[in-house]
């Protein structure tokens, strides 16, 4: 199993995600777009990514080559090639929920599961690429924020979704143990 992180910008969720994908033995994490790398330009530690990451970020092998959303697209394509599933984790209408989907005996190593940006998600072009789109049902109540409005049409709004990194860490689990 590989993951792919598309446009993640805090170093703590990448850190994160790195520690669940070591626990879970995914093979490799491919930091696309904007996401962060374990080191700088210089070749220095981040050390808020290895804060979280405590180690992991040197023990799962990291690709870092697709730096635009047209080269992950071109990284999706080449999976594809190679018989990798494509799941993609965002709310959309195609969406499913993600305990539903069953990984079939011997396919856990061709599973590619790709997470996007913590605000806007996933765009269009690399959803419709994706095999299946899985999705965290949310059941909660919002506390109210400055950012978010009480109400929407007079109903309370609920949680839109987790942190990038606690639904990685929910599908990858899931992914691996839960069948």
């Amino acid at each position: 199993m590989v993951v792919i992180l598309h446009n993640i910008r805090s170093l703590y969720n990448v850190g994160s995600i790195f520690r669940t994908a070591d626990a879970v033995g995914v093979e490799k994490i491919y930091l696309c777009g904007i996401t962060p790398v374990p080191v700088d330009r210089f070749g220095k530690i981040r050390p808020q990514l290895a804060k979280v990451a405590l180690g992991a970020e040197k023990s799962v092998e990291w690709d870092a080559s697709a730096s635009s959303a047209q080269a992950t697209s071109k990284l999706l394509d080449r999976l594809k090639e190679d018989g990798f599933k494509i799941l993609a984790v965002e709310q959309d209408k195609k969406a499913v929920p993600y305990f539903k989907y069953k990984v079939k005996n011997g396919q856990l190593d061709k599973i590619a599961l790709i997470l996007g940006n913590e605000v806007n998600g996933l765009p269009s072009a690399i959803l419709k690429k994706a095999d299946k789109i899985l999705e965290i049902p949310m059941n909660g109540k919002m506390v109210r924020q400055a950012h978010h409005p009480k109400y929407d049409n007079g109903l309370l709004r609920r949680k839109e979704s987790l942190n990038v990194s606690v639904a990685a860490g929910v599908v990858l689990y899931r992914l691996k143990f839960g069948q």
